[in-house]
């Protein structure tokens, strides 16, 4: 591997398990992507090539096929975990994840300006693959998260604008049709510096509560349609 620690890090989600830390059901992934990326099909979850993986050279004479076997490996038994476990949570009813990521927006260097906010919401809602009898689940995600004030002003909550949502949803909603609904949710990186790693824990919590809020909104929402 060419990739240092660094710049694999600009590329990892590093510090969305505790925006994630008040659900009460969670799965947390300590696997680098650039080992894995368990978000993506199995015949992608391994980068092989820069056009995989946002231009970054990442393995020098090529990927090993010794890791490609492991990765795969360790793609299915993911996989195959959350079934066991989501099967269980579907014979209960309806249920709802949250699929929690982050996304940089200062891809240059750190003197350069960060991205038109435009373009760059706070909160990217992903729902590719939620049907439209989830709508008012998403209501009540993104009018909690758009009640949130955190770090002076209110969160930019937009759908689909950076990223629409990726395998995992769409595996949880072709495995179970009209019983799981799985939300992409993209915080852009204002709660730390991407370029030094460093974070700003008042930020983090601040979302962390609003995605407690909007669980405790869904979990309202899922009983109302009971």
């Amino acid at each position: 591997m060419t990739l240092d620690e660094a710049a694999r890090l600009r590329e990892e989600d590093p510090f969305t398990d505790q925006i994630a830390e008040t659900a009460a059901s969670r799965v947390v992934v300590f696997r680098s992507r650039f080992e894995v990326d368990l978000n993506r099909k199995r015949e992608h979850a391994v980068y092989r090539t820069p056009e995989d993986c946002w231009g970054l050279d990442v393995w020098g004479d090529g990927v090993p096929s010794a890791l490609v076997g492991r990765s795969l490996a360790i793609h299915d038994d993911f996989y195959a975990d959350l079934g066991r476990h989501l099967d269980d949570v579907a014979m209960r009813g309806p249920f709802v994840v949250f699929d929690v990521h982050s996304y940089n927006h200062r891809r240059e260097p750190k003197v350069a300006p960060p991205s038109p906010q435009g373009g760059h919401p706070d909160l990217n809602v992903g729902t590719r693959w939620v049907k439209p009898q989830w709508r008012p689940v998403l209501e009540a995600v993104e009018t909690e998260f758009r009640k949130a004030e955190i770090a002076g002003r209110r969160l930019d909550v937009r759908e689909n604008v950076v990223f629409r949502g990726g395998y995992l949803p769409r595996w949880i909603a072709e495995r179970y049709p009209g019983t799981g609904c799985a939300i992409a949710l993209e915080f852009k990186k204002t709660f730390m510096d991407e370029w030094t790693g460093t974070v700003d824990l008042e930020h983090l919590q601040a979302l962390a509560d609003a995605l407690h809020a909007a669980q405790t909104s869904v979990v309202r929402t899922l009983v109302r349609a009971a």
